[in-house]
């Protein structure tokens, strides 16, 4: 039984990883950020931390920065000090998950950053005699639970598929089981060559992959629309600035290079051919649960927007859009009045704005929408001391707070 570290384990390609090995038998620890931080521990502490362990499997990765864990922190400066550590450490096989095409010239900071810790690797031990290391390259990974195959999923779901740049993108694209197989047999001591193009048996155009997807969720085929570049690119934009899904500008650069290579590494590594994405996908078939997630996929964002962009109307109204006299008459109805009144209105006024613009930061959404439960329960409890009519008015306005709460439950839920 071997001893196996994942650096990057709760992630996608990290779960799958770790699953493969424990199939086998061996000590698996699949590491999550809190425990491993490539972004802030020390070379030191690292490698207190791989001290134990006979194999270390780097999966750390990102797609944009966020602050402290930045590109450059993570697969850069943060891989290169897991690699001395690892050495330092009397680890005996390293492996370390790169991505294809990835280059010092590469014109995203993805490529550059990447580049950076192969090479950093090959200096530290050209010949691996130190630790006896591998990288692996691979194209698209494609299998459930991957952000990617989440959105190309949802992209398949509709109605008229969307016709990704100008339909010539080409990856080759790989299954995640297979990637697996492959780091499992590799941390057994698996004959193979240094760096490893870890891609599928034949490349295919973004055409092709959304209708393979589609395919596996039990569709028929279905027309395609193309999308305008300058659409898709602006959109790439604002999901980098507000979204942590896998399309931002840096994604399309990459999709726009192409993402292919010769299968002959993968192959004699994997001691075997690896298996055509259609035939992979079969083994696994696309459950009611994928379909639903598929096809709520692009409306999730919905709740968090519309209750945030509502909590700052309220605000902005209580703050002086409605008429003041208006809302001291009101809140005068329930005992405030005065000084006490015009308090809960301007500082319910200004909890409304601070809640609303919290949610469509996306500043722990779970969180705010139990505040914005609070404190429509409080106003509620508060309102039972209005007149009858203000409850059975028709337009229903304190009725509403039912389908409200509903709202904020299902976008809890969403966001967690």
């Amino acid at each position: 039984m071997i001893r196996i570290l994942i650096v990057g384990g709760t992630g996608f390609i990290g779960r799958h990883i770790a699953g493969a090995l424990r199939a086998r038998g061996h000590s698996v620890v699949a590491a999550s950020r809190a425990a491993v931080d490539l972004a802030r521990d020390s070379e030191a502490t690292l490698r207190d931390k791989l001290a134990t362990f006979d194999v270390v499997i780097n999966c750390a990765g990102l797609v944009r920065d966020a602050g402290a864990n930045s590109m450059s922190a993570v697969h850069a400066d943060g891989a290169c000090n897991l690699f001395r550590a690892a050495i330092s450490a009397g680890v005996e096989r390293l492996i370390h998950v790169s991505a294809l095409g990835v280059s010092a010239e590469g014109e995203t900071g993805y490529q550059r950053t990447k580049s950076v810790a192969e090479d950093d690797l090959e200096a530290l031990d050209p010949l691996g005699e130190k630790i006896d290391w591998r990288i692996l390259r691979p194209s698209l990974v494609v299998g459930r639970g991957g952000a990617s195959t989440a959105w190309l999923s949802a992209a398949a779901m509709l109605p008229r598929l969307p016709r990704l740049g100008h339909g010539d993108w080409r990856f080759q694209p790989v299954h995640v089981s297979d990637l697996a197989e492959l780091a499992a047999r590799l941390a057994e001591g698996g004959e193979s060559p240094r760096r490893i193009d870890v891609v599928g048996p034949r490349s295919m155009n973004t055409d092709e992959l959304l209708l393979t997807l589609r395919d596996w969720l039990g569709l028929r085929p279905a027309p395609f629309f193309r999308i305008p570049q300058r659409l898709f690119l602006f959109a790439a934009a604002i999901g980098g600035r507000v979204s942590t899904g896998p399309l931002n500008r840096e994604v399309v650069k990459l999709l726009e290079k192409g993402n292919v290579a010769d299968l002959a590494g993968m192959t004699t590594a994997l001691g075997r051919a690896p298996r055509a994405l259609r035939d992979a996908l079969a083994l696994q078939p696309a459950s009611d649960a994928d379909r639903v997630a598929a096809r709520f996929f692009f409306l999730r964002p919905l709740p968090r927007w519309s209750l945030g962009l509502l909590w700052i109307a309220t605000g902005l109204l209580s703050l002086g859009l409605y008429p003041i006299e208006k809302s001291q008459a009101l809140v005068s109805q329930i005992g405030l009045s005065g000084a006490l009144g015009d308090a809960a209105i301007y500082g319910g006024g200004a909890l409304d704005l601070l809640l609303g613009a919290l949610l469509l930061l996306r500043w722990r959404p779970p969180l705010v929408g139990l505040a914005q439960l609070a404190s429509m329960t409080l106003f509620t409890a508060l309102a039972t001391r209005l007149p009858a009519e203000c409850w059975l008015h028709p337009f229903a306005p304190l009725l509403k707070n039912l389908p409200v709460a509903a709202l904020i439950l299902l976008m809890i839920a969403m966001e967690i």
